[in-house]
């Protein structure tokens, strides 16, 4: 799997990632589904700040430097970890599936 993880712009102050990367190199979270399957990470960006205006760009250019893979990070999809899901979530899937094509997997959340 090449992976790519876009997060939540306004939860950056709060969290470096650690969950999400941790998650994707140990296989554990919402990755342990592909645990017989090596992972390489192709980048972690933001969505670009509310309404997750460059989630498009940010994936298309993911899937450019060889992402098959893009996972919506927790803080995204649960509100990790300020307790607040983003509303415009239901639009970065559809915006992320579009730029993946058919073969492409989008995970809806990294770690619990």
């Amino acid at each position: 799997m090449k992976l790519g993880i876009i997060r939540c712009q306004q939860t950056e102050h709060l969290c470096p990632g650690t969950k999400c990367l941790q998650g994707a190199q140990h296989h554990t979270f919402n990755f342990e589904q592909f645990k017989d399957e090596p992972i390489e990470l192709v980048g972690m960006v933001s969505c670009g700040g509310c309404p997750g205006k460059q989630v498009s760009a940010r994936a298309a250019e993911m899937v450019k430097r060889g992402a098959d893979t893009i996972a919506l990070a927790s803080c995204i999809t649960r509100g990790n970890p300020i307790g607040y899901p983003c509303p415009f979530q239901a639009k970065q899937k559809d915006l992320v599936r579009r730029q993946l094509g058919e073969n492409g997997r989008l995970l809806e959340y990294t770690h619990e």
